[in-house]
């Protein structure tokens, strides 16, 4: 082999390993939003920065998969009995840098923890009803 030819090999196999993520990536998204109940959602969790992802509405969960990954498990599931809707707000100005300008910042408490989502209003809506909707536990319990 010719010592002028390795550095190439090394570099397409980068390259090529990049666009493999590149499509892996775009592939997982395409088949996380084609689902149904699913919503672009960023999230902020106690404090943290803010990350773009998706939510997807199951049954009893309520998932959230981070955008920038190849994993097909959520980053973070909520059980849809232990959520709390507080309300929603318009972002403040440092947060407008991080979130859509026309999103709405959802407030959730879970199992005592602040959880902030930043959705469409329509999102807003869907999830306010998922939640609202939710399964009865027992005789006269909603919840």
């Amino acid at each position: 082999m010719n010592v002028t030819g390795f550095p190439f090999i090394v570099l397409a196999t980068i390259f090529a390993l990049l666009v493999l993520a590149l499509c892996l990536s775009g592939a997982r998204r395409f088949n996380l939003r084609r689902a149904l109940g699913t919503v672009d959602a960023s999230i902020c969790t106690a404090g943290n920065s803010w990350q773009m992802g998706v939510c997807r509405y199951q049954d009893n969960d309520l998932e959230w998969f981070r955008l920038a990954s190849l994993s097909t498990r959520p980053k973070h599931s909520f059980r849809r009995s232990s959520l709390e809707l507080i309300g929603r707000r318009k972002p403040t100005e440092s947060e407008l840098v991080n979130v859509p300008p026309d999103a709405v910042i959802v407030e959730l408490r879970y199992e005592g923890q602040e959880v902030l989502l930043s959705m469409r209003f329509d999102a807003y809506t869907g999830l306010s009803s998922w939640l609202e909707a939710g399964p009865v536990i027992g005789v006269g319990t909603w919840r």
